[in-house]
């Protein structure tokens, strides 16, 4: 059975926008058709490491058969094509994070994968260029995501760049 997601791309080490780019490709080749690609967003560092490069981040809503964990693996395996270390601290720099938002109306809680994704309500970066696929979107649980969005204090800067 085919499912509809969606992904946040994000990349701040090296030609950004050529990894995000790569990403779609690749994810392509690994069962998972991408239907819809929001613009690209240059976002302000969130996380444990603050003192780094800006990100250029994006989402792009999929068509998939695989089971989330499946998916997940081919987000994980399109990370490491892209030359991501996986032994690095939570939130280092890195060329390509591949993240699984949402799939449907699955909610999942597991030791490797939540859905929806634990932080898709909280963080600006990701609720920006999903609303720009679909404005109307919400969690299975009916939370609007616009609403999350409208709730979030000032920063978090996120500033749309144009098509990806």
């Amino acid at each position: 059975m085919e499912r509809t997601g969606y992904l946040g791309l994000g990349s701040n080490v090296g030609d950004s926008a050529g990894h995000l780019r790569a990403a779609i490709a690749l994810l392509g080749d690994r069962g998972v058709r991408v239907d819809a690609v929001s613009s690209a967003y240059v976002t302000e560092p969130v996380g444990e490491i603050l003192d780094q490069a800006d990100f250029l981040n994006a989402a792009i809503r999929i068509r998939t058969a695989l089971e989330p964990e499946a998916l997940l693996d081919a987000c994980k395996e399109v990370e490491a094509e892209r030359g991501r270390a996986f032994d690095l601290p939570r939130h280092s720099p890195r060329p390509l994070d591949v993240d699984l938002l949402l799939l449907g109306d699955l909610e999942l809680h597991g030791e490797r994968l939540t859905l929806p994704h634990r932080e898709v309500t909280s963080r600006r970066f990701v609720l920006a260029p999903l609303l720009e696929l679909d404005p109307a979107l919400t969690l299975p649980d009916g939370t609007r995501l616009a609403d999350a969005l409208a709730a979030l204090p000032d920063g978090q800067r996120a500033d749309r760049l144009g098509p990806l």
